[in-house]
Formats: C-alpha cells, sequence, structure tokens
C-alpha cells in the first residue's frame, strides 16, 4: 500500500465504498454498510462517523448536487469524483467537521480512489463551497419559496419533486410538510423490542436502553452496538422500530368473536413483526403463520423467530398472491404489503432516488390483491389489518377503500398514520378490518 492510501482514514475510505456500492451496485445502503465496516475493522466512533457520512451524502445528494455543480466551470464530474465531493460537501455543511479538515481529507480520498488529476479541483470546489453556511447555499440552489414552494422544499431537503408532492397530499396541514421532510432526513433512533415472554423491557434497560412512549416492549437504545446485547443476540429482543411494533400490537389487540387460534403474516419477510406477532401467540396458545414469496427472506424470518417456542410459528415460502391454505383459515391476518416505502427514508437513504410516479401504479395493483387474499384467508368474524411503511394516500387509504368499496363482507374498525415529526416513528399506516 502506498503512502498516499495509508494517509486516507479509514472511516472516510468506508463511506466511499458505501457511495460506490449503492451507484454502481444498486446495493442498499443499510445492508451494505455493516459489510464494509467488518471490512475496514470500524468501531464505536469511526464506526458512526463512517455511517453518518455515507447515509448523510447519499441522503442529501439532492441539495450537494447544485451545490456542487454552481461551482464548477464544466458540469461534468466523474461519478467516482462526485461521490467524493458529496461526503466533503456532508462534512462542510452539515457536520462539526472542520473546514481545513474536511478539504484536506476530501483531496487525500480523491487521490487514493481516482488519482492525482481530480484533485485540485476537489481542492478549489470544497473551498469555494466552505465559504456559505448551509442556509445561504439553500437561498442560492433552491427555487424561490415565493414562487415555487414544492420546488424549494424539494431542492432545500433533498427530496424528488413528486415525493414532495404526495407527502403534502398525505398531510391535513400544509404547514407540516417542511418539518416532515426535515424529519426523513434525520438519523433515525435505535429502537429494540422486547419480546413478550422472552425478555423484558427491563433487561433491554439495563443494556442501556430508555422506554419509548408507544409500544410497551420498545427500548431505544442510547448508545453502543445492538447486536452485542444478549437478548438481541439471541433472539429474544430484536431491532425494531416502534412504529412497526404498534401495527403487529394492532393485530393482536384488535377484537374478534369466536376462537383465537390460528394467525398469518402474510408478508413476513425480514421478520420482525413476525417475531413478534409468534412471542404474543405463544402467550395465548395460538400458531402463525409466517408466509414471504422469496425463499432468502423467508430464511431471514426463519432466523427473526428462532427464540419462539417451538411449534408457535411455521414459516412458509410461496406467492401470497396463491395461496396455499383454504380459505377462513385464520382467525387474525396482518398483510404488512410490499410498498414505496416512503414512510421509512430516515433509515435507507437512497430509496428517495429510486422510486418513481409509474411505481406506484404496480404496488396498488399488488396491494389491492393482497388485502383481497388476506381478507379471503380470515374466517367470518375474523380481522385483518393492512398496513404499509408509506403515508401516501394511493397506498393507504385508496387501496383500503377500493378493496372494502367492491366487498360486502368486510367493515373498517379503525386506523391509524404514524409520522416521523409527531411520533418520531417510521411514517406506518394502518387499518383494522372484520370479515362480517
Amino acid at each position: 500500500m502506498s503512502e498516499r492510501r495509508r494517509r486516507v482514514d479509514r472511516p472516510r475510505r468506508a463511506a466511499l465504498d458505501v457511495l460506490t456500492a449503492v451507484r454502481t451496485e444498486d446495493a442498499y445502503a443499510n445492508l451494505v454498510l455493516p459489510q464494509v465496516l467488518r471490512k475496514h475493522r470500524l468501531e464505536g466512533r469511526d464506526a458512526a462517523l463512517a455511517t453518518e457520512l455515507a447515509s448523510g451524502a447519499i441522503r442529501m445528494h439532492g441539495l450537494y448536487d447544485p451545490v456542487i455543480d454552481a461551482c464548477l466551470t464544466k458540469p461534468r464530474l466523474q461519478p467516482e469524483v462526485r461521490d467524493v465531493l458529496r461526503l466533503g460537501v456532508h462534512q462542510l455543511l452539515s457536520m462539526r467537521v472542520p473546514d481545513h479538515a474536511a478539504i484536506s481529507t476530501s483531496v487525500d480520498l480523491v487521490r487514493a480512489s481516482v488519482g492525482r488529476g481530480p484533485a485540485g479541483l476537489v481542492n478549489a470546489v470544497l473551498r469555494t463551497i466552505s465559504r456559505r453556511s448551509l442556509a445561504e447555499w439553500v437561498g442560492e440552489v433552491a427555487p424561490d419559496p415565493a414562487l415555487d414552494r414544492t420546488g424549494h422544499l424539494a431542492v432545500a431537503h433533498s427530496h424528488p419533486r413528486w415525493v414532495v408532492e404526495d407527502l403534502a397530499d398525505a398531510l391535513s396541514d400544509d404547514d407540516e410538510l417542511a418539518a416532515l421532510l426535515a424529519a426523513d432526513n434525520e438519523a433515525p433512533r435505535v429502537t429494540l423490542v422486547a419480546r413478550p415472554g422472552l425478555s423484558t423491557v427491563e433487561e433491554l434497560e439495563s443494556a442501556g436502553g430508555t422506554r419509548t412512549g408507544l409500544s410497551p416492549y420498545g427500548v431505544v437504545l442510547t448508545g453502543g452496538d445492538p447486536a452485542a446485547v444478549p437478548a438481541v443476540a439471541e433472539g429474544r429482543a430484536g431491532v425494531q422500530d416502534e412504529g412497526s411494533q404498534l401495527v403487529a400490537l394492532t393485530l393482536a389487540k384488535a377484537p374478534l368473536d369466536g376462537r383465537d387460534e390460528r394467525w398469518l403474516d402474510l408478508c413476513a419477510g425480514p421478520g420482525g413483526k413476525a417475531a413478534l406477532l409468534g412471542a404474543l401467540a405463544a402467550q395465548r396458545g395460538a400458531h402463525l403463520v409466517a408466509h414471504e414469496r422469496q425463499p432468502h427472506r423467508a430464511a431471514l424470518v426463519a432466523a427473526a423467530v428462532r427464540a419462539v417456542p417451538s411449534g408457535t410459528v411455521h414459516v412458509l415460502a410461496g406467492d401470497g398472491a396463491r395461496p396455499a391454505w383454504v380459505p377462513g383459515s385464520f382467525d387474525r391476518v396482518l398483510v404488512d404489503a410490499p410498498c414505496s416505502g416512503l414512510g421509512a427514508l430516515r433509515r435507507r437513504p437512497e430509496s428517495r432516488w429510486r422510486r418513481s410516479p409509474d411505481d406506484l401504479g404496480v404496488l396498488v395493483a399488488l396491494q389491492q390483491v393482497l388485502l383481497d387474499v388476506a381478507l379471503e384467508s380470515v374466517r367470518p368474524g375474523g380481522v385483518v389489518v393492512y398496513a404499509t411503511c408509506s403515508p401516501v394516500l394511493a397506498e393507504t387509504t385508496e387501496v383500503v377503500a377500493a378493496v372494502v368499496g367492491r366487498r360486502d363482507d368486510t367493515e373498517e374498525l379503525d386506523r391509524f398514520q404514524l409520522w416521523p415529526h409527531r411520533e418520531g416513528t417510521d411514517a406506518m399506516f394502518a387499518a383494522t378490518l372484520r370479515r362480517r
């Protein structure tokens, strides 16, 4: 290894590796990041720095790219150089990294990863950017809010314009939109769930957590690696957003008539809700079928439920649109349908750039099919919870209205919509339905 390459600190090299994988391999940052951290042997503060650099640069490039372009005489850049500049801009405008450190480390990084040629350009662009604050750059590159409020918010908060429009439609108060977009750009809390009968919130609190306010099983981990918590390592607890916990609890608590023995999680991967439902089912003497279409995701479900008492959960791989069970087999059914994921933008920094309005049509059609399957799978008197990690109306209330509207055997009992800027959770939607 050359002396030049050794000067590049490992957190910034790791962050660049994540950006490269996301750009060239369509990788998901949250999945590739642990591999990269292990590769560079990063822990503690170094791992946190690499995570913030990578996530922030990916999440915010809708703002950072116009800032970078405003400082170029020739707008075309090698993708590798732009990645380095995005990391540098994030340090200058959104972190407490001294300007000289952000600039010099970026120059070292581009020399090591691309070559000496672009080093001068990177140095000059970042020095220019460092002369203004984030607010000043927003005023420079974003549309005038008086003339184009949506365009201004889209650039200022680094969201595609169509996403801003759809989120605005889903909110009852236009003044909340900026708060929601800002919340989408904040690093999410690491929230754990104490699976009942297997762990307790007291056990997780002793590992350095504090109780959440909405789920009786939720604990926010205030520091450290969640995988190092014994209950998590053993599968008795898990990492699960509080909104996701509330969806599972909604199904378990919904009132029904008659027996309460057979539960179904129709779209169970990767297994967080199935593990919580399995633990609750075990306490009631019920059984859960955790169904997942993709075999590799079914394997994740099996790993997630490994600590649930044997015989409680049966993991099944198959096509949810063509169920392998007799209609009316279940008492409770959860359909956490595939969706745009626009309610979890805090956790998936690249997802906002990978979706398009055209995706919604395909997703909505599938969501309606799966909700119909769920309603056919539940017995009369049983309950179905339809959930998405999206607040977009086309995927939430409109799906429920379309399906319930063409059936005379279904009634809606309740619904909720959570928001990151209100409850601090992912923007989970859930509607509880009863088969008459």
